[in-house]
């Protein structure tokens, strides 16, 4: 071996440090954000990887997968957009897709991705022993994680909870001109009247749909929190929303919001019969999944005890499992009954949903 001096030694020695960095450098962990803020696409197959296509925008999420990272070794690769770019994003990649799970809001959507062949059954003592199997399809192709009821919310100082009962009484004469609700084309009210048609059958929830539009304040346009403000402002006195986004006014950072929160009051709709409806924010391992043990181990990590816990008492969502209470919140609003219908059902009435909605003149 030839003989270095130590000033030759020296002068090495910068020069092998500086290249010895740029090698560990390149061999770290992909950043899963570039400069830009653009989202690359996740790595594909790695036994310390799960890749998630997710609907949800929450920090409240961001959270878990950094809990699930830490308690795992397991690496959540997330790639965030609307439930139905993701979708058509998994049909475009087909068998080549690096995704591992989708989570999104709405059993529609899930049922959506499921009829597109897009999903795969998972059998999970776990997932079955917490999910109720109303929340969850019945061959495991998705699973519910988090409810959230659609309700009537009013103005507190122009209603009196006594004057409200059920989504048909909305289309009485008595609301004219008084109900906000957004428009047809929002996943949550397609499920809410496929709901309906599922238990009363097309003639009926078309009149129901008739009628409410014969008693809307205003041509729907918004969010469910549009809705709320609106009802806030005096443009009309009820709206039919989400629980969800109840949580978000009234713990908004705007004060303004917070106080449109307030003015909420939260009314269970059809107590005395079926039940308020309820839907679900929720997920399932898509069909190619190069990570499946992976992406099976988040979404059981997602419905154990502390998840939902988490779930509810930071994103204001009731839990899937009967065992973990809501936060106090939604406590606060009381217990009430929900509609037990299985939401795999909703996808067979979805697209009757769209067609009544477009006759009954509800854009």
């Amino acid at each position: 071996m030839p003989q270095c001096s130590r000033r030759s030694l020296a002068r090495l020695l910068p020069a092998l440090a500086l290249a010895l960095s740029a090698a560990c450098a390149s061999e770290g962990p992909p950043s899963t954000e570039s400069k830009s803020g653009a989202q690359p696409a996740p790595q594909p197959k790695s036994a310390g990887v799960v890749n998630v296509y997710s609907h949800r925008h929450y920090e409240t999420d961001k959270r878990l997968f950094t809990k699930f990272e830490q308690e795992t070794g397991i690496s959540v690769r997330v790639v965030k957009a609307g439930a139905d770019a993701l979708i058509e994003r998994l049909v475009s990649e087909g068998a080549s897709s690096p995704a591992d799970l989708l989570i999104t809001a709405d059993a529609g959507r899930l049922v959506r991705a499921d009829a597109k062949g897009l999903l795969q059954p998972v059998q999970s003592e776990i997932l079955e022993q917490a999910v109720p199997e109303n929340l969850r399809h019945p061959d495991g192709h998705w699973f519910g994680l988090t409810q959230r009821a659609r309700v009537i919310v009013y103005n507190k100082e122009r209603v009196q909870p006594s004057e409200l009962s059920t989504y048909a009484a909305l289309t009485e004469p008595a609301w004219k001109g008084r109900v906000l609700v957004r428009s047809s084309a929002n996943m949550y009210n397609q499920s809410l009247l496929a709901s309906m048609i599922a238990h009363d059958g097309e003639a009926a929830s078309q009149a129901w749909a008739e009628g409410v539009v014969s008693n809307m304040a205003r041509p729907p346009k918004g969010s469910d929190r549009d809705q709320m403000k609106a009802v806030a402002a005096g443009v009309g006195d009820v709206a039919i929303v989400n629980t969800y986004y109840v949580g978000l006014l009234v713990n908004s950072k705007v004060p303004e919001e917070r106080a449109v929160g307030e003015q909420m009051g939260v009314f269970f709709p059809d107590q005395d019969g079926r039940g308020a409806h309820v839907n679900v924010s929720g997920a399932g391992v898509t069909r190619h999944a190069p990570n499946r043990d992976n992406a099976v181990q988040l979404l059981e990590f997602l419905v154990n005890e502390d998840s939902q816990a988490t779930f509810a008492q930071a994103n204001y969502e009731f839990p899937v499992r009967a065992d973990v209470p809501a936060g106090s919140l939604l406590e606060s609003w009381g217990d009430f009954k929900a509609d037990a219908l299985p939401l795999s059902n909703l996808g067979m009435h979805q697209e009757t949903a769209v067609r009544v909605f477009d006759a009954a003149g509800w854009r």
